[in-house]
């Protein structure tokens, strides 16, 4: 059955080799993930000067360091000289300058070339032109965002335009002071699957029900199917017996002193494309960022964000990570069930959304107009 015959309660989705073929992979990886803004670091993980991680975005590894002056900065990952890979450890930190291990060009923490061996017998070159290749970065919500394209597109049109489509208004988010939390606690999922599989399987509640036994207890609407989560400005209520956003309803942390009385015992999900999610709860904020590297195979690294003090009183904070754990587990296991048919001939022109679902098909659509350029 074509997209056009089908009933008006049904859309299509993306054919199965958009899932599995290298060759669109790539196509994303260069028109997707080096085209547009990338939540590559979380600010505070780098807290002193010569902290650095390397980051895969798209084909390229970016080096985001911070400087003597405490500012942070991004670069291709690869020494002007002879291109060898600068720094191959994801994290690391340095004194005051990063030194290539292959003939040990050096270059400062904001990327300009300081010294090479027999440098002084080639007086003609200017070392101020063999510096690292810049990438742009700007930091929002305690992350480094950033964007490998010679011109960027608009933060605010991208990025903060997804907040506003889902809140109604980017400023709801004021109320979390998210830059100013503290990591609680961070878990990495290795996901056997493409990286739509996992947008698209938070994109919708429609397997709520049947997947997620403790976050509809905690959440009841989402045992209705609906991605009710994804109305501009609502968010998901606690149940009547509820007391936290926990594995089992019990009390969490101490309220984020900003929330309001709409936003309190209500859960928002907000995806930011291509590869960012944030949940916000009264008490804490949990925030993944995806890391594609194969087309069938995401990184995904979960944070899960306090206040400070609550993260220095040492509270055990067990009960509200492990609700959003199992939820991931949960998720991720039922995208890879679906990864592997993504090669089956019953799968090839594709499958179908049901009405709940047909915001997926905006998604799909807009990753059809990045790769068609």
């Amino acid at each position: 059955m074509t997209a056009a015959e089908l009933p008006r309660s049904l859309q299509a989705t993306l054919p199965g080799h958009h899932y599995t073929d290298p060759s669109n992979f790539a196509l994303e990886q260069e028109r997707i993930f080096e085209a547009g803004w990338f939540c590559a670091v979380r600010s505070a993980d780098l807290d002193k000067p010569g902290d650095f991680q390397t980051v895969q975005v798209g084909r390229e590894s970016v080096l985001v360091a911070r400087d003597r002056q405490g500012g942070l900065n991004a670069f291709l990952n690869v020494c002007r000289h002879r291109g060898a890979r600068l720094c191959t450890e994801e994290s690391g930190a340095v004194r005051r300058s990063l030194q290539c291990p292959y003939h040990a060009w050096t270059y400062g923490l904001d990327g300009q070339l300081i010294a090479a061996p027999n440098f002084a017998a080639m007086p003609d070159v200017d070392r101020r032109e063999l510096g690292l290749h810049r990438v742009q970065l700007r930091e929002w919500l305690g992350y480094a965002w950033v964007c490998l394209a010679d011109d960027p597109p608009s933060f605010e049109g991208t990025v903060i335009s997804d907040v506003e489509q889902r809140l109604g208004d980017a400023g709801e988010l004021d109320a979390y002071d998210i830059a100013a939390l503290e990591l609680g606690h961070r878990i990495r999922y290795d996901v056997k699957a493409n990286w739509k599989q996992v947008i698209e399987n938070f994109m919708e509640c429609y397997h709520c029900a049947t997947i997620h036994p403790e976050l509809t207890e905690v959440l009841p609407e989402f045992a209705d199917g609906f991605a009710a989560q994804y109305y501009v400005g609502h968010g998901a209520e606690f149940g009547e017996d509820v007391r936290g956003f926990t594995v089992d309803g019990s009390e969490g942390a101490q309220r984020l002193p900003g929330v309001g009385e709409h936003q309190d015992r209500r859960y928002y999900a907000i995806t930011v494309r291509p590869q960012v999610f944030l949940n916000l709860v009264p008490d804490h904020v949990v925030v993944h960022r995806m890391f594609p590297l194969t087309a069938e195979r995401t990184l995904v690294d979960c944070d899960w964000l306090y206040l400070p003090e609550v993260v220095a009183s040492g509270q055990d904070l067990s009960r509200s990570v492990e609700l959003f754990h199992r939820v991931n587990q949960q998720d991720f296991e039922a995208c890879e069930r679906c990864q592997l048919s993504m090669d089956s001939r019953s799968y090839a022109s594709g499958g179908v959304l049901v009405p709940s679902e047909h915001h997926i098909a905006e998604f799909h659509e807009w990753v059809r107009s990045r790769l068609s350029g």
